[in-house]
């Protein structure tokens, strides 16, 4: 039993760098690590303002974004498109972020 803790401790930790939220309505969340860049970006924000609009700002725990989780992905895509397109010479090690 201590080995299963240890392993699931292990599977939650978050890289330096990212956050842990979840995503979705109900029962239909699931957890993502992102990079705490996104908190700047403004497709996350409105995200973010959705999530203040259903929970306010006294969310308890982790942060959850009320949208369905193929609308999370597709704005996910959309940072990372724009993420490279302008930094496509330089090589970032966010691999470790992107972990469910």
């Amino acid at each position: 039993m201590g080995q299963n803790n240890q392993e699931n401790k292990i599977e939650r930790q978050v890289p330096k760098g990212c956050l842990a939220i979840k995503v979705g309505n109900g029962n239909e969340q699931k957890r993502f690590v992102i990079p705490v860049f996104y908190l700047r970006h403004p497709l996350f924000l409105q995200l973010l303002k959705g999530a203040e609009e259903e929970y306010g700002f006294d969310q308890k725990g982790m942060i959850t974004i009320p949208c369905h989780v193929d609308e999370f992905l597709f704005v996910q895509d959309m940072i990372l498109k724009e993420r490279r397109h302008l930094h496509n010479h330089h090589r970032h090690n966010l691999v470790g972020c992107f972990r469910i």
